[in-house]
Order: structure tokens, then C-alpha cells, then sequence
């Protein structure tokens, strides 16, 4: 049975972060419906590569009607946390322990939201510093997963593992 995954995305995110992990959730049956504050806006990837129509404003979800969450890096995390309502609805996966999958500066918007301490986790080397003042263990591999819940990577390199730990993870 397919899960239902929310993506928060909005401009600037990392066009690779996004396309492969939805592709790879979407072909194995799992449905990634896009989030931002305006459904039916065009959002762009920072490498122009890709554009990615939303299906959803954040006004119109609950997070409790999706069984993953989903945060792209690039820019965008760090735009989206700006806005308490994205925080609030990455806190509650990060608190009710649904999966939740961030790669590069995806984990920014679980650091606004204070669900790090004490977790194992990874992201881009330019936010390392702020993830282990938040009280993560922060580990330097290209994978790391956490309470068989959140799964994080560093960069597109690492999207392969990224990938393949999401999918383990949706499986239970």
C-alpha cells in the first residue's frame, strides 16, 4: 500500500534533491503531493533545472493526513522556516515519529522547530555547526538513520543512500 508523503518546497530548492527522491518515491507506489503557501504556484530549482507545479497550500493540509514528510534542500528549507505554520507542521512528523526524510538544508526546518536534540542526523557541512548546537549527533556519512523515522543526507551525492533508507523506512 502507497504512502501518502507531504513535500514542503518552495523556490530555490535543489532541483536534484527533489526530482530523484520523488521519482524514486512515486515508483514505488508512494504519492508526493507538494506544499507551499500558494497551491498551483510554480516553484524553481536554484540550478533552473526544474520547476515543480504546487498541489497544495499549507492553509489547506494537516500533517496528520500524510504518512511522510519530505524537505528538499537548497534554499528553500530556509525560506519555509521563516513561516511558523511550515515549523508546526515539520515539528508534529518530528513529534508523533512518522518518517520524515531531509536532505542537505532540509534538516533547517527541524532545527527551527526544536526536534533534533539528541537525534542522529546529517546535513550540508555549512550547517553543521547549527545542527550540533541544537543537540544533534551529528555524523558526516552519506546516510544517516535515526529511530528508523528520520533518515538525512548531506548532499546530492548521497542522494542514492538517501534513497534507499527512505524507502526502507516507508516499508514498515
Amino acid at each position: 500500500m502507497g504512502k501518502k508523503i507531504a513535500c514542503l518546497i518552495t523556490d530555490l530548492f535543489e532541483d536534484v534533491e527533489y526530482l530523484e527522491p520523488s521519482r524514486a518515491f512515486s515508483e514505488a507506489g508512494h504519492e508526493v503531493m507538494t506544499i507551499e503557501k500558494e497551491k498551483g504556484k510554480t516553484v524553481k530549482g536554484k540550478q533552473g533545472k526544474a520547476e515543480v507545479k504546487i498541489d497544495e497550500s499549507i492553509d489547506n493540509v494537516k500533517p496528520e493526513d500524510f504518512d511522510a514528510l519530505f524537505i528538499p534542500g537548497g534554499f528553500s528549507p530556509d525560506q519555509l522556516r521563516e513561516d511558523e505554520r511550515f515549523v508546526k507542521f515539520a515539528k508534529y512528523f518530528m513529534d508523533e515519529k512518522k518518517p520524515v526524510f531531509a536532505i542537505c538544508h532540509g534538516p533547517q526546518l527541524l532545527l527551527t522547530a526544536k526536534t533534533l536534540e539528541g537525534r542522529g542526523a546529517t546535513g550540508y557541512k555549512s550547517i553543521r555547526v547549527d545542527m550540533e548546537y541544537a543537540g544533534a549527533k551529528y555524523q558526516d556519512k552519506e546516510v544517516v538513520v535515526c529511530c528508523n523515522q528520520l533518515v538525512t543526507s548531506r548532499e546530492p551525492k548521497d542522494i542514492p543512500a538517501f534513497n534507499r533508507e527512505s524507502l526502507k523506512v516507508l516499508e514498515k
